[in-house]
């Protein structure tokens, strides 16, 4: 049995493990900024997790049309969770240098310091979560 302190805990988890992965991601990308061919890499996460937090709450208001099972000898759908993990792309869009490099410095430091901001909001939410948690057990105890 698994204990969760909230729904949004879970998902704002994982949403950390993915910044912290893109992190890595943009950090590779500039240490490989002289590396001949090298192409620029992301992750696409936030596709990944509106998904996932509209399956969590409830809110799947998706146009997709529901196969209908008649009979229990049927093959099943395939799940939605296999679609519920990020992509690692390689960015288009930039100029590649002489050398083949798509690496460009200033959006790499424009990405990673927008990934911070949201890393840092991510902790300041799961501090503020579990301290409501926290509150509440300790009410609790002195019933």
């Amino acid at each position: 049995m698994s204990f969760s302190i909230s729904k949004a805990y879970d998902l704002m988890a994982e949403g950390l493990n993915n910044r912290a992965l893109r992190q890595k991601l943009i950090s590779s990308n500039i240490a490989n900024i002289d590396t001949p061919f090298y192409k620029a890499r992301d992750i696409d996460f936030e596709t990944m997790l509106s998904k996932k937090a509209k399956k969590i709450f409830g809110e799947d208001n998706d146009k997709k049309l529901k196969l209908a099972i008649t009979d229990k000898k049927h093959l099943l759908p395939p799940s939605d969770l296999n679609d519920l993990k990020p992509t690692i792309f390689f960015r288009d869009g930039h100029m590649a240098r002489n050398d083949g490099n798509t690496v460009d410095l200033d959006i790499e430091t424009t990405e990673m310091s927008k990934n911070a901001v949201m890393f840092n909001a991510l902790t300041s939410a799961l501090k503020k979560d579990s301290q409501l948690f926290r509150a509440v057990l300790d009410a609790s105890a002195k019933v």
